[in-house]
C-alpha cells in the first residue's frame, strides 16, 4: 500500500504552490504552516536542493473527529501537502488518511479517514484536470 496520493503539474513551482493551497482550501482544508524545506537546508546545513515546500493543511471538523476517536490521531492526521520540483514539472503529494485507519485499526477513524481521503482525491483531481497534471 502506498502512502501518499500524487500528481504532477506542468507548471513552474511559483505557479503551482497557491494553485495548491487554493484547491485544498476549496475543500475545507485550511493552511495552517508552510515550511520551505530548501530554504531551511541552506540556511541550517549549507545544503542545496529543489524548490520543496510543505503545507501544513487541516480540516478543522475532520480533525475534531479523528481527536474524538484517539487522542493520538495527531500524530498520523493527514495534514502535510508536499509540494516539490520534479523532472517532469511540479510534484504534489498529499498523505493518503487510510494510512491512519490502518496504523491504528480503530473503526471509529475508519469514516474520518475515507471523508478526509474523498476531499484530497477531489482536491488533487480538481487541480489535475485544471492544470493537464499526471497522476500516480
Amino acid at each position: 500500500m502506498g502512502y501518499t496520493r500524487t500528481i504532477t503539474l506542468p507548471l513552474t513551482f511559483e505557479e503551482a504552490v497557491p494553485l495548491v493551497k487554493e484547491a485544498f482550501k476549496e475543500k475545507g482544508f485550511g493552511t495552517l504552516t508552510e515550511i520551505d524545506v530548501r530554504a531551511t537546508l541552506r540556511e541550517k546545513l549549507g545544503e542545496e536542493m529543489e524548490p520543496y515546500l510543505i503545507i501544513g493543511a487541516c480540516n478543522p471538523r475532520l480533525a475534531h473527529q479523528a481527536l474524538g476517536a484517539d487522542r493520538k490521531i495527531g500524530a498520523l492526521l493527514p495534514c502535510n501537502v508536499v509540494v516539490r520540483q520534479g523532472d517532469e514539472g511540479v510534484v504534489v503529494d498529499a498523505m493518503d488518511p487510510a494510512i491512519m485507519a490502518t496504523l491504528t485499526q480503530n473503526p471509529e477513524l475508519r469514516p474520518v479517514a475515507e471523508e478526509a481521503g474523498r476531499l484530497i482525491g477531489e482536491a488533487l483531481s480538481g487541480l489535475a484536470a485544471r492544470n493537464r497534471a499526471t497522476t500516480t
